[in-house]
């Protein structure tokens, strides 16, 4: 898709503002899947072994040069600074997430190490050594996942490593019986990610695998996000007021 079209979406979905994610997000403002070590662990503790599981996943080690693609309000990228001593750049399309996280970095200490740009994934130069997109595929599009595949491989040095975590849903018998709208997919389409597609987890890999990379690890963590969006749910409800004052009641 066109830059102007992803900005757009992601304007709708992400800028609504910071302080109504506010409301329901951990401290860091992580805005994807928490890792319940223990069912019963905060939210907190749960994003924070979230963002750790990733670098060690990714083998963060000092001196790498890590790439966020997508980075949301700079909780991974800061995290991976502060622990496993990289360097850090992240980029979005979002102008709200790009300031909250310079504005973290430079509260923290980080200008030297964590570098952000707004910048669409197809424009993306440099190279990497360790490279992760952590809910943000689902916003590129069936159709755009070999370029995206590809693209980031291109900006990875020789054995570095990638982790992508996305949302799938189950895989069908074809691609066209998968890819039919249902009255369910067309209410998220309009009315809370304008322009996400769902991929299942056999396309996502051969999608990888298609452009040179060698799948290491698949994990599923469906009971994670279980959790993850009951605790964000209660939170909004018992905010619901300021909620509708920030955003509106629709």
């Amino acid at each position: 898709r066109p830059q102007e079209t992803n900005l757009e979406f992601v304007k709708f979905h992400y800028d609504l503002s910071n302080e109504f994610y506010e409301l329901f997000l951990d401290k860091e403002m992580v805005y994807t899947c928490g890792y319940f070590t223990d069912w019963d662990n905060s939210l907190e503790q749960a994003q924070f072994d979230k963002m750790d599981m990733t670098c060690r996943k990714l083998q963060l080690k000092s001196g790498d040069r890590f790439l966020d693609i997508g980075f949301g309000w700079g909780g991974l990228l800061c995290h991976a600074v502060q622990h496993y001593g990289v360097r850090a750049h992240g980029i979005t399309l979002s102008q709200n997430q790009l300031q909250y996280t310079q504005e973290k970095a430079h509260k923290l200490g980080l200008e030297d190490q964590v570098t952000v740009e707004i910048c669409d994934y197809a424009n993306l130069a440099g190279e990497f050594d360790k490279v992760a997109s952590i809910c943000m595929y689902e916003h590129v599009g069936i159709d755009s996942l070999p370029g995206f595949m590809k693209k980031v491989n291109s900006v990875m040095t020789k054995n570095g490593l990638f982790l992508l975590q996305g949302i799938t849903r189950p895989g069908k018998s074809n691609m066209k019986h998968f890819r039919r709208m249902n009255a369910e997919r067309r209410l998220l389409a309009k009315h809370i990610f304008p322009g996400a597609e769902l991929d299942h987890l056999g396309h996502m890999v051969q999608s990888m695998e298609s452009v040179g990379f060698e799948i290491a690890d698949v994990e599923g963590w469906r009971n994670h996000y279980i959790q993850t969006c009951r605790i964000w749910c209660q939170r909004l409800y018992e905010r619901r007021e300021d909620a509708i004052k920030c955003v509106g009641e629709e």
